[in-house]
């Protein structure tokens, strides 16, 4: 794991490298394999999986994260519920873990719950300290830049896997260039993911791969 260094973005991510041959009959059928775990993420944020974004458990939740009870809580409270926090987290550990398994960094199944090679940190946020009150309001407005440049990222993020499926199936190898980058954009997701609706920081994402 690579160190995550002192004075960075509170949201942070690192996902150990594979060295050696990957398991290439895996990452064959990954598309196959996949399927039981993303079924047990769906079951736990529902409206992520099957877009049923006009009910109440979106709106309050957002796919399986708390996020209107937090904009309600920091701006009339100005507190950040721990477990609430909790919960987040734990939630979005479990979701990196499924998407690095899918996008081919990854050969070990998802765990529900234990971190194995990939490391996601998020920094519990002192609400009346570090939080503006009226600021969760218009975040997700703010981080429209944001949305624009993961939307192009993400048709690079889908070519490289698909170019990483066949070099894998092929050589064994995912190229380390290739891997990198796709860390780099998830890392970019998250940033924007703890800002924007995690609402666990009012520092604004920098438009960067790097840790």
């Amino acid at each position: 794991m690579n160190a995550m260094t002192e004075n960075a973005y509170p949201a942070r991510l690192a996902i150990d490298y594979p060295e050696g041959e990957r398991d290439r009959l895996t990452v064959f059928f990954r598309l196959f394999m996949v399927i039981p775990i993303a079924v047990v993420l769906a079951l736990i944020s529902p409206e992520s999986m099957f877009g049923e974004g006009t009910n109440w458990g979106f709106i309050c939740g957002w796919g399986g994260f708390l996020f209107l009870p937090l904009v309600l809580m920091i701006l009339f409270r100005q507190k950040y519920p721990q477990w609430w926090f909790d919960w987040n987290l734990a939630m979005m550990r479990f979701t990196t873990r499924v998407t690095a398994y899918f996008a081919l960094l990854r050969d070990e199944y998802p765990s529900t719950d234990e971190e194995q090679s990939v490391h996601l940190e998020i920094e519990y946020p002192d609400a009346q300290q570090d939080l503006k009150r009226w600021l969760p309001l218009v975040k997700w407005f703010l981080a429209i830049p944001h949305y624009v440049a993961l939307f192009f990222l993400g048709i690079v993020a889908l070519v490289i896997m698909i170019l990483a499926w066949f070099s894998i199936v092929i050589t064994g190898r995912y190229p380390r260039e290739w891997f990198d980058l796709i860390v780099g954009i998830e890392r970019w997701y998250l940033r924007v993911m703890a800002y924007a609706f995690l609402l666990v920081t009012d520092e604004y994402p920098p438009f960067s791969l790097d840790e």
